[in-house]
C-alpha cells in the first residue's frame, strides 16, 4: 500500500476538474482516499491477507469507492454541490487508492472487481515502493524510501495534472470573456 500520507494528494489532482463540488468538500475527498486502509485491522483479527475482507479486498474495491461515494453524496451534496458531481469526485478520490496501491512493488494485488471476485491484480507499472503497516515501521530508512517514492510517483504528477487543470480552467475562462 502507499502511505495514508500520500494517497489524499489525489485530491489536488481532481479538485480543478470537478469545479462544481465546493471546496468544503475536498476533506471528504481525503477521506475517501485513505478509508480503504480501514481492512488494515483485519490483520489484528486475524483475516488472513488474502481474504476478501483482508487487506486491500473488499474495500480496496470499486464497488466499496462506489458505494462509499453514494452514500456520502447523499449526506454531502446541496444546493451548492450538485449530487452527481460529489458522487463522481468522492467516487474518484476513492477508487484512486486500489489504482495508486496496484502501482506498488508489494502486497498480493488489489482486489478491484470484488465481491464478484478476489481476484487481485497489481498494474503492469510499480515503482511506488509498498509502505509498511503501522507507524514503527515506517520511522528510519525505509519510511523515507516510501516517501521518496510517493512524492516522485504521487504527489509530483498529482500537482502537476492539478495545475495544468486549473490553469486549463483559467484559460478557457479569459478566453470565454473576450
Amino acid at each position: 500500500m502507499a502511505s495514508a500520507i500520500s494517497h489524499p494528494a489525489v485530491v489536488l489532482a481532481l479538485a480543478p476538474i470537478f469545479r462544481s463540488v465546493p471546496r468544503r468538500l475536498l476533506w471528504l475527498g481525503a477521506l475517501c482516499s485513505v478509508i480503504p486502509d480501514v481492512d488494515a485491522v483485519g490483520f489484528w483479527l486475524g483475516i488472513p491477507y488474502g481474504h476478501p475482507l483482508g487487506h486491500r479486498g473488499l474495500t480496496h474495491s470499486i464497488s466499496f469507492a462506489a458505494l462509499l461515494a453514494a452514500a456520502l453524496a447523499v449526506f454531502a451534496s446541496g444546493p451548492d454541490a450538485p449530487r452527481v458531481a460529489v458522487f463522481g469526485f468522492l467516487f474518484c478520490c476513492g477508487a484512486s487508492h486500489g489504482v495508486i496501491d496496484a502501482m506498488t512493488d508489494g502486497g498480493l494485488g488489489v482486489a478491484f472487481f470484488a465481491p464478484f471476485t478476489n481476484s487481485r491484480y497489481f498494474l503492469p507499472w510499480r515503482p511506488i515502493r509498498v509502505s509498511p503497516i503501522g507507524i514503527s515501521g515506517f520511522l528510519g530508512r525505509r519510511g523515507l524510501d516510501v516517501l521518496r517514492t510517493e512524492l516522485v510517483w504521487i504527489w509530483l504528477p498529482s500537482l502537476a495534472f492539478g495545475a495544468a487543470a486549473w490553469l486549463a480552467r483559467r484559460a478557457a475562462a479569459l478566453l470565454g470573456s473576450r
